[in-house]
């Protein structure tokens, strides 16, 4: 190494040099902190350092650079390495260090001294007896005081861990004895190794040596060391190793254009590792178990996996982790990506193999996520394991719903190898299809075809192609169930319509709810079923009759014996269907024998056939609609919330049709509950884009619609109500109990001032409510027809209404009949009548938990009261209300001026001006004046 001669030296020698030892990269400060050492043992005090860091972070490299710092600064430089090999050779690192010391150059000019050989100073046998011991230590002793007083001395020992006992006797004995000597002593020592010797560090290196720690290169560095860019690919390579020398070395050895760093690794670095931890017991066992089971590496699979006891495991564990080969961590793994990988690497194919899936077992065991034991599935390959394909098939599904179709085809075609029938064969191309569909959509239809070349059984293909249809309920994924299906049903008929009929039934309901227009024609379906004898398609014949009163709005009473029929049989599968749910739950949600006996045949402990939806969450919703319609809104918000968070979870609220049905259920509740802060929350999250081509996305529209009238966006709210009627109607809905839009249109249409589009909405709504004949969907009509009206027919049909809801569940549409009637009777200045409505109406409205209308009968029920008790003080029985509106209008003001003025709206102003014109017995405005004149004047009387 070059130097030069520095004239101002305190030390009269030769400057410590501070350019970088060469070839030594990112050690800049470690070199500066060895040059400020080599400064203060030339001023003639023994000072040390321990350089300490992980297995290939440097520390041979570091040691060769301090020496040749030590020589370029005068020093006399000894260095000594200790080997795992030779730790039983006695003196072996001693030998080392006289070498160096005795064998180092002498001055110019002066005699060259005899040169006594090593052994005569440190014998090859460790002294016997406690005079050969003390001579020899005094020898060592002795040869390196002669050394340091013919100039500083750096004595330098890398690897002390593995040194033998004497050498570190012989450093002990000498480091205090040369405090006053230019000696600089530096070790290595791996980092975190347990000495268990009779020496301590300490005592070969003082009581305060300088520690250095190495530590993993930068990633500038590291991109220098690799000689790539130093930009994001040179920080992936040294995330994968830590930016440790010695794996980044065996990572540049492999370095390729294109390569996948995540799989990086080197069977060299593997072997070596395994080597050096062949010194603690099961030391290698445990870390191929680590390497193995990865993120799945809690500690007693860890000793499972290796083989052996606990305590065994735990004492591998600790050293491994002293050493930072492993994380210190409840789940124990190797430190670095690359480091794990070379393990693999190292490991034979067939015993890597063997071993991944004996890791697969004891997870399954655990009762592990079926997508962490299928990891470990797809990694033992060419070994049969039957049981793991319908895990394999369980973590595919759960993939597709985490949004990881490309796992989920690993996962399926892994499935392929193993030995199958011909009918698993079929269902697990069938489920792969559907993966790829999300991948590469392309290659989905010759997967399907390949499913249909596997059809050996016709019941089987059936119903394999009947799950499919059931499986996947939305948007692109139900085209492809569909044409799917197709297939299926062409090479399926052959075998005559009872071969074929289950499919029909299926790809018909998903037909009909992926449409955006009429479904298909039913009386051309329903002539396939004449022949068939079979209980089950009578079941599902029963079924379908139901569906196809209800979208025709015919008859609750036919619809209701039907869906009594299609449920008395054991079909689950027809009530799981999307759009047959959807439609039954809406009819059955007033018949609560029919609903209990649908929750029992829905409530199956197997898995539903849409992977969307979790296991029980058909149960609860029909459960909460059906409490919804009842007026039990806090437990029906309540089953509606739990379920909307297990879809949020799943991320597919705004995809699964069962999942937007149960967010506008729920946004639709709490409107009536007065949540409106949450309806809003839950609305802004739901992608409507997502749902266009859903059955359910006009439920979702009808929420959206109250929600928008009932927040100040009467206008808004209308487009939508309107435009939810006008998508049921092109899609031939005419059941007026599925979403009740004319009812709130009418109303949002009178607050808007459309008096006539709310009378035609009421007027069809109530037609709609008559021919379907339901207790609760004709009182609700009579509720609407009868708030359009200020008439006598208005009260006649509220009463109605109010009589018809009394004998029914229905509490909340009971509680809204009250409420327009206590305010109509109020109007018409039957106060007396009104308190007692309203009172009934408010404690309806708030047992139901509908604060909104809870509030307003309150309000109402206030005015009445109100209107009651000043009654006896008006000659002709005029309100407070009444009277004022009266006299502004006799006083010439019109009606839009008296609105704004009152803070009231025109028709609300109509309806007083018409109160007081009957209680006045006159016809019209121009005789409003000589009426209250008239009335006045016996007042003053």
């Amino acid at each position: 190494m070059h130097t030069e001669v520095n004239p101002e030296s305190p030390f009269g020698g030769p400057s410590v040099p501070k350019r970088r030892a060469a070839g030594l990269l990112g050690r800049d400060g470690e070199l500066d902190t060895i040059t400020g050492l080599c400064r203060a043992a030339r001023q003639g005090r023994a000072v040390s350092a321990v350089v300490v860091g992980e297995f290939g972070m440097g520390k041979s490299s570091m040691l060769t650079a301090a020496g040749e710092l030590a020589e370029a600064a005068g020093f006399t430089v000894a260095i000594a390495t200790a080997s795992r090999l030779e730790t039983h050779l006695t003196g072996g690192v001693g030998r080392q260090l006289v070498e160096g010391l005795t064998h180092a150059p002498a001055e110019p000019g002066s005699p060259r001294p005899r040169t006594p050989h090593a052994t005569e100073i440190l014998p090859d046998h460790p002294p016997r007896t406690e005079r050969e011991q003390t001579e020899a230590l005094d020898a060592f002793f002795h040869t390196v005081r002669h050394a340091a007083e013919q100039g500083p001395v750096f004595l330098g020992i890398d690897n002390i861990h593995l040194a033998d006992p004497w050498s570190m006797r012989c450093l002990a004995y000498i480091r205090h004895r040369v405090e006053q000597l230019p000696v600089l002593v530096v070790l290595t020592s791996l980092i975190g190794h347990l000495q268990t010797g009779e020496v301590a560090l300490l005592e070969m290196s003082g009581c305060t040596p300088a520690t250095i720690r190495l530590r993993g290169l930068g990633t500038r560095h590291v991109a220098e060391f690799l000689r790539v860019s130093a930009g994001r690919f040179a920080e992936e390579c040294r995330e994968v190793t830590g930016g440790n020398p010695f794996l980044l070395g065996a990572l540049r050895r492999r370095l390729v254009p294109g390569m996948d760093l995540a799989t990086a690794g080197s069977a060299m670095i593997g072997e070596v590792l395994r080597v050096r931890m062949h010194e603690y017991t099961a030391a290698p066992k445990v870390l191929e178990a680590v390497a193995i089971l990865g993120e799945d590496a809690s500690f007693d699979l860890l000793a499972q996996l290796a083989g052996v006891d606990e305590s065994t495991a735990l004492e591998a564990i600790d050293t491994m982790v002293r050493v930072h080969l492993l994380t210190n961590s409840h789940r124990p793994s190797l430190t670095y990506r690359f480091v794990r990988n070379s393990v693999l690497a190292d490991m034979p194919l067939t015993t890597r193999a063997v071993t991944q899936a004996r890791a697969a077992r004891l997870l399954h065991d655990a009762g592990a996520a079926p997508e962490r034991v299928g990891v470990h599935l797809l990694e033992a390959t060419a070994i049969r394991i039957p049981w793991a394909v319908d895990v394999l098939r369980l973590a595919a599904r759960h993939s597709v719903i985490e949004g990881d179709p490309e796992l989920s085809v690993r996962f399926l075609s892994r499935a392929l190898e193993e030995r199958l029938s011909e009918r698993k064969r079929m269902a697990i191309l069938l489920q792969l299809a559907h993966a790829e569909f999300h991948c590469d959509p392309d290659s989905a239809p010759a997967r399907v075809r390949e499913a249909v070349d596997h059809i050996d059984d016709r019941d089987t293909a059936a119903f394999v192609a009947t799950a499919m249809i059931l499986s996947l309920c939305c948007g692109p994924d139900a085209r492809l169930a569909i044409n799917s299906a197709g297939q299926f049903a062409a090479r399926l008929d052959a075998g005559g319509r009872d071969a074929v009929w289950p499919l029909l039934c299926m790809t018909y309901l998903a037909e009909a709810g992926s449409r955006l227009g009429p479904p298909p024609d039913f009386r051309d379906f329903e002539q396939q079923w004449a022949p068939l004898n079979d209980p089950a398609a009578q079941q599902s014949r029963s079924g379908l009759l139901a569906l196809d009163t209800v979208r025709e709005g015919k008859s609750s009473a036919n619809a209701v014996r039907h869906f009594g029929e299609a449920l008395s049989g054991e079909q689950p599968e027809l009530f799981e269907q999307p759009y047959f749910f959807t439609l039954a739950t809406a009819a059955l949600a007033d018949e609560p024998a029919l609903t209990d006996k649908l929750c029992q045949v829905l409530d199956t402990e197997r898995l539903p056939w849409d992977f969307h939806v979790p296991k029980g969450a058909l149960a609860t919703l029909a459960r909460g609609i059906a409490l919804q319609a009842g007026g039990d809104l806090v437990r029906a918000s309540v089953h509606f919330e739990s379920l909307v968070r297990q879809f949020d979870e799943r991320g597919v609220t705004s995809r699964c049709p069962i999942a937007v049905l149960c967010a506008a259920r729920l946004i639709e509740v709490s409107v009536d509950l007065g949540r409106h802060d949450i309806a809003k929350t839950l609305l802004d999250r739901i992608d409507f884009g997502a749902t266009q081509a859903l059955f359910t996305h006009n439920y979702l529209l009808y929420a959206r619609g109250r929600l928008r009238a009932a927040t100040g966006e009467p206008e808004l709210g209308y487009e939508d109500l309107r435009g939810c009627g006008r998508r049921l109607e092109h899609h031939g809905m005419r059941f007026p109990g599925f979403a009740p839009w004319r009812a709130h249109a009418a109303r949002t249409a009178l607050a808007l001032g459309r008096t006539d589009a709310a009378a035609r909405l009421a007027e069809e709504d109530l037609e709609a409510a008559e021919r379907w004949g339901a207790p609760r969907i004709l009182g609700g009509a009579l509720t609407t027809a009868g708030l359009v009206r200020e008439d006598e027919e208005g009260e006649r049909l509220l009463t109605k209404a109010v009589d018809v809801l009394g004998e029914s569940t229905a509490k909340l549409a009971l509680a809204e009949a009250l409420t327009e009637l206590g305010v109509l009777q109020a109007r018409h200045g039957q106060a007396e009548k009104a308190v007692g409505t309203l009172r009934m109406a408010a404690r309806s409205s708030k047992h139901c938990g509908a604060r909104p209308l809870a509030r307003r009968a309150a309000e109402a029920l206030r005015d009445a009261r109100t209107s009651l008790a000043t009654a006896k003080d008006n000659e002709h029985g005029l309100t407070k209300q009444e009277y004022r509106v009266a006299l502004m209008a006799s006083q010439g003001l019109t009606n839009r001026e008296i609105a704004e003025a009152l803070h009231l709206t025109r028709r609300t102003v109509e309806l007083h001006l018409s109160g007081a014109y009957r209680k006045l017995g006159i016809t019209g405005r121009t005789e409003l004046s000589s009426a209250l004149g008239r009335s006045q004047r016996v007042d003053a009387d």
